[in-house]
């Protein structure tokens, strides 16, 4: 229906026309024709009649008495009609009406108006990445009459999709019409153009808009490397540095951060290399290498070890290094390093070795013995070294086996020497104090090694003697009395020895004498007889 009502309103504007252009005088009005006006510019209608002399005037209507929507201006022989700007009230066949004194002459002109204003916009639905599916989007803006437009995608200059929007409307309106194409861009796509084309029928004649783009494809970031020198072990104080690239289009912006406890990156870089010195133990963690661009992110991980020799190893003991026999002890050992060290219980032994006994954190001795005493190492271990603390392990039992001795022996004459001795059976060594009891007060001995030695021992001498072994745990005592005899006057210096070696060098000496007196006269004779000498008495 609408379309016939345009038909026959097309109809009778041509009618009208061709009766506009009866007339007595003659009028003529530029274009000629039709103007063909685009919506928002200027236009003008020039009516003029130039054998008119005198009493000349002019008028302006449309064809169905709408308002004119111009401004008429008129200058002598000639009326111009101003549409500034030109509108859709603007689209009418107008007629000109001259009185030239008692003549009349009339002339009608078509106004036909368009809108394409605009170069077409390319837009994409995302940015073209190889391998993934776009759509680019052709948009023509602000068109009028749209029944009058194709619009048309290529691709190096071969067409992708074009479409012509054929239709009539009720109410005259400008337009954004656009055209649609989806497809899967690859790496030859890179640098070739991409051509919006659009083109509107005006007047029987193409006008043809075109917007190009070159198109910029793009590679998400892919295939990242990290190189690490020397290597992802370090020791502390080391330096080192680290590398990364990825592969993209275009080349992916790199930058280095490290993943902290929380789960948040701290970022470090924004260069590919990231250089570490002087490292400590907080150095060690995850890294991330992360490759940016306008169309992805990729990253890649690497740990850092900085290895921290064990240090400050510390043990507690609990109740006490000293214990009594019987009791538990605990023995609990720590060592700082990276990473967390190794704890290996030992035990010294009298050549100096070690003999291992847990390699748990704490040691735990029950029903410890006399034997459990002694030199306990604990030793922090990791691939960086090994440090070591020691602990000494006293278990004390009541002082027990005390003996008390008198060498050579518990009665003895006077003159002599004799020791006294304290030994105890504990290990360790109790405390031994040896004392001399008398009523007027005890009397400390000073030993060596709970041994007292008398020299000459006189009759004060004699006595009770008593030895006291002691510790933290309890003490023992044991006693001796000493018997020292005084020496009898005649038997100590008229023995029986000393009579017989008196008689004995009585005898000698005259045996002497007479041996001597028979050499000299052996030696004046020149010889010497025993039985001539007894001869010679007889």
């Amino acid at each position: 229906m609408p379309r016939n009502i345009v038909v026959i309103f097309g109809a009778s504007n041509i009618l009208w026309m061709v009766f506009a252009v009866s007339q007595n005088v003659k009028v003529e009005i530029f274009p000629e024709d039709k103007m063909i006006a685009q919506i928002g510019d200027s236009a003008s209608l020039t009516c003029s009649a130039p054998d008119c002399e005198s009493s000349l005037s002019f008028s302006w209507r449309t064809q169905i008495d709408s308002p004119l929507n111009g401004k008429v201006k008129t200058n002598g022989t000639r009326s111009t009609l101003v549409m500034n700007p030109v509108s859709f009230e603007n689209e009418h066949s107008y007629l000109c009406t001259v009185s030239c004194g008692n003549l009349k002459g009339e002339r009608g002109i078509q106004v036909e108006i368009y809108s394409f204003p605009k170069d077409p916009e390319i837009h994409w639905s995302s940015l073209p990445e190889v391998g993934k599916p776009v759509t680019v989007r052709c948009l023509v803006p602000d068109v009028y009459p749209v029944e009058k437009l194709e619009i048309e995608l290529l691709k190096d200059n071969h067409s992708m999709v074009s479409q012509n929007f054929l239709e009539l409307i009720d109410i005259k309106s400008k337009e954004t019409k656009s055209l649609e194409f989806t497809f899967t861009p690859t790496e030859e796509d890179i640098g070739k153009a991409i051509v919006c084309q659009a083109t509107l029928i005006i007047d029987g004649q193409p006008s043809v808009k075109t917007t190009p783009e070159k198109m910029q494809v793009y590679i998400s970031p892919k295939d990242p490397v990290i190189s690490v020198n020397p290597s992802t072990s370090l020791q502390e104080g080391d330096s080192m540095m680290m590398t990364c690239t990825s592969e993209g289009l275009p080349a992916p912006q790199i930058s280095w951060s490290k993943k902290l406890d929380n789960g948040d990156q701290q970022l470090l870089s924004g260069n590919a290399t990231l250089t570490l010195i002087a490292m400590r133990m907080e150095d060690s963690g995850i890294y991330v290498c992360e490759g940016v661009n306008p169309v992805g992110t990729n990253r890649k991980e690497v740990e850092l070890t900085v290895q921290v020799a064990p240090r400050d190893t510390t043990i507690s003991v609990n109740p006490s290094s000293t214990l009594e026999e019987g009791s538990s002890v605990n023995m609990t050992c720590s060592s700082d390093g990276f990473p967390a060290p190794k704890i290996l219980w030992s035990k010294k032994l009298r050549d100096g070795n070690l003999e291992p006994l847990s390699e748990n954190t704490t040691l735990t001795l029950t029903s410890t013995k006399m034997e459990d005493s002694g030199i306990y190492v604990c030793e922090g271990i990791n691939q960086a070294g090994i440090n070591r603390k020691e602990v000494e392990l006293i278990i004390q039992a009541a002082p027990k086996d005390l003996q008390l001795t008198a060498f050579p022996s518990e009665s003895v004459k006077e003159g002599d020497t004799v020791i006294i001795s304290c030994t105890c059976g504990n290990v360790p060594p109790t405390l031994i104090i040896l004392k001399k009891k008398a009523e007027t007060g005890d009397t400390v001995l000073k030993s060596t090694d709970g041994a007292y030695t008398i020299h000459r021992a006189r009759l004060a001498d004699a006595g009770v003697y008593e030895c006291e072994s002691k510790n933290e745990i309890g003490l023992q005592l044991r006693s001796i009395t000493l018997d020292v005899k005084g020496r009898e006057s005649n038997k100590d210096y008229f023995s029986s020895e000393l009579l017989v070696l008196y008689c004995a060098s009585s005898l000698i000496i005259p045996a002497i004498g007479v041996i001597i007196y028979f050499a000299r006269k052996a030696n004046m004779r020149g010889s010497y007889s025993l039985v001539d000498a007894q001869k010679s008495k007889v």
